[in-house]
């Protein structure tokens, strides 16, 4: 891919974007929107030809893929039996996996904003089901990662009667959050 000065780049693997001001060996140096420079390789940036912040606006309008999505019908999970003679709070919490190859076939065409959106959706969603079917436990399995869906998350279940705590590490390591839902709640 090739690159000029005054080019708006992305990072890869980052969220950095900036435009292109100099070319320094190998490297490819970019003004963020702070005003910082940083060097790149050629191949950890790409040229970003329309706002996506402008495009994300109508992506729940107008976006193919996730209007097919919406669509589709829900696949079935496997729930594991259990003794129906076992005791209420041994019954094993509803898991919802949050990680993003999980919810969409691909993430072409969407950035961060979208997929956050997606995943904060879908644990709403999840969230409200348990509720409904009074399910006492819920697994939101999130990842590690920088930690800003788990931050999101957290700012979700204060909208909720929900007590939300670190799950399992032995089971699901540092990047999952259980939360118990209070059920016959009196407002």
């Amino acid at each position: 891919m090739s690159f000029s000065i005054g080019d708006t780049v992305s990072v890869l693997d980052d969220v950095i974007k900036g435009k292109v001001i100099a070319f320094k060996d190998d490297k490819i140096i970019i003004e963020t929107a702070d005003g910082f420079p940083m060097e790149y390789l050629p191949k950890e940036l790409v040229n970003v030809k329309e706002n996506q912040s402008e495009l994300s606006k109508y992506s729940d309008i107008s976006n193919e893929s996730l209007l097919e999505k919406k669509n589709e019908q829900p696949k079935r999970r496997n729930v594991s039996k259990f003794k129906s003679d076992s005791k209420p709070d041994k019954t094993p919490p509803m898991e919802v996996d949050l990680h993003i190859h999980n919810l969409t076939k691909s993430t072409k065409g969407m950035d961060n904003y979208d997929m956050l959106n997606l995943q904060i959706n879908e644990a709403k969603h999840k969230l409200e089901f348990a509720i409904r079917n009074r399910i006492p436990k819920v697994v939101f399995i999130h990842g590690v990662g920088a930690g800003v869906l788990k931050s999101e998350l957290d700012f979700l279940f204060k909208n909720y009667h929900v007590r939300s705590y670190e799950a399992s590490y032995k089971k699901y390591g540092l990047g999952a959050t259980e939360i118990y839902i209070y059920q016959n709640v009196k407002d």
